[in-house]
């Protein structure tokens, strides 16, 4: 395995520790949960940087590298709502779009097609980890000045995710056609 895929694995790792330290109470869980969660963010692209640098691409990290990612941030989404941090509708619009790309995957590799992660896609990831920072800090330091950026950020994340699902879908919709 090489050291993108073992940086991958790592986040995948971090999953259990980020929500453990989320849905247990104990001196500083919100700001260990924060760090554990920026670490494993950081991964995602540390990984994808040292796999294009040094020629690491493989067909495992095309696969596994946008699973860990949904694995990651539906993990926070979900703890965020249970929190009342973020409404449930959304996180569940944002899910909904993470489960139809990834059955969109599953039929691509039945015709032997690999679905790599798209820029947009790259981009909804990156907007979806900005924001479950921005709300892990609970706002801070746009609190600070009065600005709702988790809320911006919220409604921003729901706009990428649903605009990079109807690009892949439309990029890919000849799979689609050819299983109907």
């Amino acid at each position: 395995m090489n050291l993108a895929n073992k940086l991958t694995m790592l986040r995948v790792a971090l999953i259990p520790v980020f929500v453990v330290c989320m849905i247990i109470e104990f001196p500083y869980h919100m700001a260990i949960s924060l760090a554990v969660f920026a670490v494993a963010s950081i991964t995602d692209q540390l990984d994808g940087y040292i796999a294009r640098k040094h020629n690491l691409i493989t067909d495992f990290g095309k696969f596994m590298d946008p699973l860990a990612d949904k694995l990651l941030t539906s993990a926070a989404f979900i703890l965020l709502a249970e929190a009342g941090i973020m409404p449930g509708w959304i996180v569940f619009t944002i899910m909904a779009r993470e489960f139809a790309v990834t059955g969109l995957r599953g039929i691509g590799a039945n015709q032997d097609v690999v679905i790599a992660a798209s820029n947009y896609g790259k981009a909804k990831t990156v907007v979806q980890m900005v924001t479950i920072i921005v709300l892990l800090l609970g706002n801070w330091p746009f609190s600070l000045m009065n600005i709702p950026m988790g809320t911006i950020l919220i409604y921003l994340t729901l706009i990428i995710t649903v605009l990079s699902g109807v690009d892949y879908f439309w990029k890919n919709r000849k799979l689609l056609t050819a299983n109907m």
